[in-house]
């Protein structure tokens, strides 16, 4: 069996390290990018909701939206009906950055996808969303503390 998982790791992992290292000049490192880049995209968005957007668990969430509101890219609102809820909102800060990210993101894609005929963006984009769908169903199991069977 090929090792798709290995390559898709690499790609990965290539990627975050280079968007660490590019976007060092404005404070955002070990992928506070990718938390910011969502509540950007999605104003409102509750803590829960945006770790399961980027598969992480709720501690690694947290620290990373604690750094981010301390560093001034978002802020926490009371929801109006349940104070218990903190939605979660970009500032001015994170407006002005938030071009950047995404032209990174844009740049990334072109260059992932060079060669790629618009049908073979087509079939891979469809394909790793049922890797990942796949994949979610054994992070959600080992998410609620239990052990896969190998």
């Amino acid at each position: 069996m090929k090792e798709i998982l290995r390559e898709m790791g690499m790609i990965a992992r290539s990627l975050d390290s280079i968007s660490n290292i590019e976007f060092k000049e404005y404070d955002l490192t070990k992928g506070q990018y990718l938390y910011l880049v969502r509540i950007y995209e999605n104003p409102g968005i509750i803590q829960e909701k945006l770790a399961e957007m980027i598969k992480v668990d709720r501690t690694t969430a947290a620290r990373a939206i604690k750094k981010l509101e301390m560093q001034g890219f978002i802020e926490k609102k009371e929801d109006a009906v349940n104070k218990k809820i903190k939605k979660l909102f970009p500032t001015d800060k994170a407006s002005t950055v938030y071009p950047i990210l995404k032209r990174e993101g844009d740049h990334s894609d072109r260059v992932a996808l060079a060669g790629f005929s618009e049908e073979e963006t087509e079939i891979l984009f469809h394909l790793l969303q049922r890797v990942r769908k796949n994949i979610e169903v054994d992070w959600e199991y080992v998410k609620k503390g239990n052990k896969r069977n190998y």
